[in-house]
C-alpha cells in the first residue's frame, strides 16, 4: 500500500512465528521453536498465586503501574539474579520489559542510527536480527566455534571498523548455551571480550535466557555482568523459558543512564508492562517456584537432548557435523553438502510431518544454507527420534555426490 512508510518493508515476518502458525492444529513433529515442554509448567502453582493476587491485591495488580516495572518486583528480582551470581552494582537499575524481545526492540531504538556498526555473533538470534534491522545498522557477524565467540576474529573486525574512522555502537552476544549454536564462551574468551570493549570503547549486550539450562559438569556459566569492572554491559534476562513465556515478562539490568533512557523508549511503545502478571512472577519467586521450575526443565531437557544427539548419530549423512550444546534448547545442524538448500527442503519436510528452522535465517552474512536449528525442548523423546530419521533419510537422498568432511570455519564463512 502507498499509504505505508517504507520501512514497514523491514517488518519481516519471524520464520519461527510463521512455522508456528503453519503447524498449529496439524499432526506436525516440531522441532522449530522454542518452545518450553508444558509438563514444565507450574500450572497448580500459578492458579493458586493468581487467584491469591487478584483477590488481596487487587487494587494494584488490576491498575496500571510504572513504566520501569513494580518496585517490589523489582527489588525481588534484584535478588533473584544476585543469587544466580549476576553481580549488581550500586549504579544498576532494573527495567521490566514485555518479554525479552521488547528489550532487544527497546536497544535497537535507543543505541543504533542509520548506518551504525553493530556486531553479533555468527550465527545469532533471529529475533535480535530482526529488531536491529529496522534501525538501519551495518551489521558484522563474528563466527563462535565451541568455546563461543572467536575474540581473535572479533579483534580482526574491530580494528577494520576502527582503521576507516568509525566505531562500533555495541556487541550482541548469547555467552552461555548460545542460541541457535548451543555453544558456551570459555572465561578466558569472556574476559578478553571484555578487555575488547574497554580497548574499543563499545558497549556489550549481554543476552541470558538459556543459562539455567545447561547439562555438562565444569562449564563456566559467569555472566559477563559479573566480570565486567567498568559498568559497559547491559543484562538481558526472561522469564519465558524459566516460568512461562505466557506471562511476557523479561528484564534489563545495566546503568541507571541508559535504563533511564530504555524506560522513557518503552512509555511510548507500552506504557508498562502487565501488573497482574509481574504480581504473579514476585510471588512465584518468593515461593521458589522458579527455582523449582528450573530444576525440573534442566532434568526434563537433558534427557531430550541426549535423545537428539543419539538420533543425529544414527541417521544424519555422514560427514554431517553439529557442535554439542552444553545448555540451551537446540542443536544447530550443517549438512555435508553444498547440494542442499535447507528452506528448500523444508517443503518437503513438513510434508513428511517434520518441521525445522532453517539456518540461514541466524546468519547475518547471508550463510548456513544448508544449515538447520532443531529445538530439543517441546517434543517428545520418541517424537524428536522420530522426526531426527524424518530429516536424516531426507537429507541423504539430497546428497548427489559423495561429500568430504567439511571444517568448521567453511560453515561460518570464515
Amino acid at each position: 500500500m502507498k499509504l505505508l512508510a517504507g520501512r514497514s518493508e523491514l517488518f519481516k515476518a519471524s520464520e519461527v512465528r510463521e512455522l508456528l502458525k503453519l503447524t498449529e492444529g496439524r499432526k506436525i513433529i516440531s522441532l522449530a521453536g522454542g518452545l518450553p515442554d508444558p509438563q514444565t509448567f507450574p500450572k497448580e502453582e500459578l492458579a493458586e498465586i493468581a487467584q491469591e493476587v487478584i483477590r488481596e491485591r487487587g487494587e494494584s495488580s488490576l491498575q496500571y503501574a510504572p513504566t520501569a516495572g513494580i518496585t517490589e518486583f523489582r527489588k525481588e528480582l534484584t535478588n533473584f539474579l544476585q543469587r544466580k551470581d549476576v553481580k549488581v552494582d550500586s549504579s544498576d537499575s532494573v527495567l521490566i520489559t514485555t518479554g525479552s524481545q521488547q528489550a532487544l526492540d527497546l536497544i535497537s531504538r535507543v543505541f543504533i542510527e542509520r548506518e551504525d556498526v553493530i556486531i553479533v555473533e555468527l550465527p545469532t538470534y533471529l529475533a535480535a536480527l530482526n529488531a536491529y534491522t529496522l534501525s538501519h545498522p551495518q551489521i558484522i557477524g563474528v563466527p563462535v566455534d565451541g568455546d563461543g565467540m572467536r575474540v581473535d576474529l572479533l579483534e580482526r573486525e574491530l580494528k577494520k571498523v576502527y582503521a576507516k574512522g568509525k566505531k562500533v555502537k555495541f556487541i550482541y552476544t548469547i555467552p552461555v548455551a548460545h542460541n541457535p549454536a548451543g555453544v558456551t564462551m570459555s572465561v578466558e574468551r569472556k574476559k578478553a571480550l571484555l578487555q575488547l570493549a574497554s580497548e574499543y570503547d563499545v558497549v556489550i549486550i549481554e543476552d541470558d535466557p538459556y543459562s539455567y539450562f545447561v547439562y555438562e559438569s565444569g562449564v563456566d556459566v559467569t555472566p559477563l555482568k559479573t566480570l565486567d569492572k567498568e559498568g559497559r554491559v547491559i543484562y538481558l534476562g526472561t522469564l519465558s523459558k524459566i516460568l512461562s513465556p505466557g506471562l511476557r515478562l523479561g528484564w534489563v539490568l545495566g546503568n541507571h543512564y541508559v535504563i533511564d533512557v530504555l524506560e522513557r523508549a518503552k512509555q511510548t511503545a507500552d506504557l508498562h508492562t502487565s501488573s497482574l502478571t509481574q504480581y504473579i512472577a514476585l510471588e512465584a519467586m518468593r515461593r521458589g517456584v522458579v527455582e523449582r521450575t528450573i530444576e525440573k526443565a534442566r532434568q526434563v531437557y537433558k534427557v531430550k537432548r541426549d535423545v537428539m544427539l543419539d538420533s543425529l548419530l544414527d541417521h544424519m549423512p555422514e560427514n554431517t557435523w553439529w557442535p554439542k550444546p552444553v545448555g540451551g534448547l537446540f542443536v544447530m545442524v550443517f549438512l555435508p553438502s553444498l547440494e542442499i538448500d535447507t528452506r528448500k527442503m523444508l517443503t518437503e519436510a513438513i510434508a513428511m510431518g517434520v518441521a525445522y528452522v532453517p539456518g540461514a535465517s541466524f546468519f547475518s552474512n547471508g550463510g548456513g544454507w544448508n544449515s538447520m536449528r532443531l529445538n530439543f525442548s517441546f517434543p517428545s523423546p520418541d517424537k524428536i527420534a522420530e522426526g531426527v530419521k524424518v530429516l536424516g533419510s531426507l537429507a541423504r537422498d539430497k546428497i548427489k555426490t559423495p561429500s568430504k568432511p567439511i571444517t568448521p570455519e567453511s560453515f561460518y564463512g570464515m
